[in-house]
């Protein structure tokens, strides 16, 4: 029965489609089944999905509804999670925001997808966040990443804000800072000393997993 939900899943990943993904989710924790093992299946459908986008074999729109299927898909399963208190393994933890004064989302949470598709465990702070409530979460979760989010050029220069909080605050060298977003350029990253920029949400995976040296 397994095996046939976990194909039944990753159709459902390879369509994007959602509202069947969560019935087979929902199916799943009913009979029991260990949500790490179709997390597993998850991870892997969507893998296939971002090794085909970077080969030009797919297109933005197809990572944007594969990353919508699976945060579908987690949700339930992060809930099973916690009431199994089970945890998975990770590389290392991510908080990850889009800057202040810039509401846009859909670039954050791909990537937020695309990492806790990959291993990481995600703090999503949401948009509009302000320099110093990445300073609370840095306090708070000691993450080994901080993912800054700015679509619009006119937010972009609060990315160096951000980075700029830290070095005051003393804790720069303590988080690895990545950067992204319609606005950002890797002259722009490197500008405001950022640690890394890539362009796509399935780069920035590899890039992470660099920073924790889990890729070289």
């Amino acid at each position: 029965m397994e095996n046939s939900l976990f194909n039944e899943i990753k159709k459902a990943m390879f369509e994007y489609n959602d509202v069947y993904i969560k019935e087979l989710v929902e199916k799943c924790i009913q009979e029991g089944v260990n949500p790490i093992d179709v997390i597993n299946v998850l991870t892997d459908s969507i893998a296939v999905i971002g090794d085909r986008f970077e080969k030009g074999e797919l297109w933005l729109p197809d990572l944007m509804m594969a990353a919508k299927t699976m945060q579908t898909a987690m949700k339930p399963l992060e809930e099973e999670l916690k009431k199994r208190g089970l945890k998975r393994s990770t590389y290392g933890k991510v908080v990850i925001g889009t800057v202040y004064g810039d509401l846009h989302d859909i670039g954050k949470n791909m990537v937020s997808t695309m990492l806790s598709a990959n291993g990481f465990e995600v703090i999503d702070l949401g948009v509009n966040v302000d320099s110093n409530k990445f300073i609370e979460a840095i306090d708070k979760y000691k993450p080994d990443i901080l993912a800054l989010s700015a679509l619009l050029t006119t937010t972009a220069a609060e990315q160096e804000r951000v980075i700029s909080a830290l070095k005051k605050a003393g804790i720069k060298d303590k988080v690895k800072v990545m950067v992204g977003g319609g606005a950002i350029t890797q002259e722009f990253a490197d500008k405001i000393g950022a640690d890394g920029y890539e362009p796509t949400a399935v780069l920035a995976v590899k890039l992470a997993k660099k920073f924790v040296g889990a890729e070289s």
